[in-house]
């Protein structure tokens, strides 16, 4: 059974008339396109989410990790950088804060978040048989 719609020309025209064969009104197949440029519109959606997670979320996490380890791993003596640009000795481990040493007699308190990376001090011995090497 097929139906007939009238389509009425605003201007003055002649109306014409439009069938579908599959006897649904018009309107419906529309409605099944625009439902197959949804998923066309996810699709690209998912795979940028993907490329986000794998490019920035990812090694953030990584990167974050490393460093939660090695505020872990400081302890007493060791030498660390802060993000100001500091160098000192650590005296003392708290909770949420190092004491740090900064000159003699010059002690600090900071928190952890605030130390960059841990230094690797190179002892008299090693340090003056890399330089007899390197000449």
């Amino acid at each position: 059974m097929a139906d007939t719609t009238t389509a009425v020309n605003i201007c003055g025209g002649t109306p014409t008339q439009t069938t579908t064969s599959t006897g649904t009104p018009a309107g419906t197949d529309a409605a099944a396109q625009q439902g197959g440029g949804l998923m066309s519109m996810i699709l690209p959606l998912a795979i940028f989410a993907l490329i986000f997670y794998f490019f920035i979320i990812r090694p953030q996490k990584k990167q974050q990790k490393q460093h939660d380890n090695m505020l872990a791993s400081i302890n007493r003596g060791d030498q660390v950088e802060t993000v100001g640009g500091f160098i000192g000795t650590i005296r003392e481990v708290r909770d949420d804060s190092f004491q740090l040493e900064i000159s003699d007699g010059v002690r600090v308190r900071i928190l952890k978040s605030a130390v960059a990376r841990k230094r690797v001090v190179n002892s008299g011995a090693s340090a003056s048989a890399s330089d007899q090497e390197a000449k």
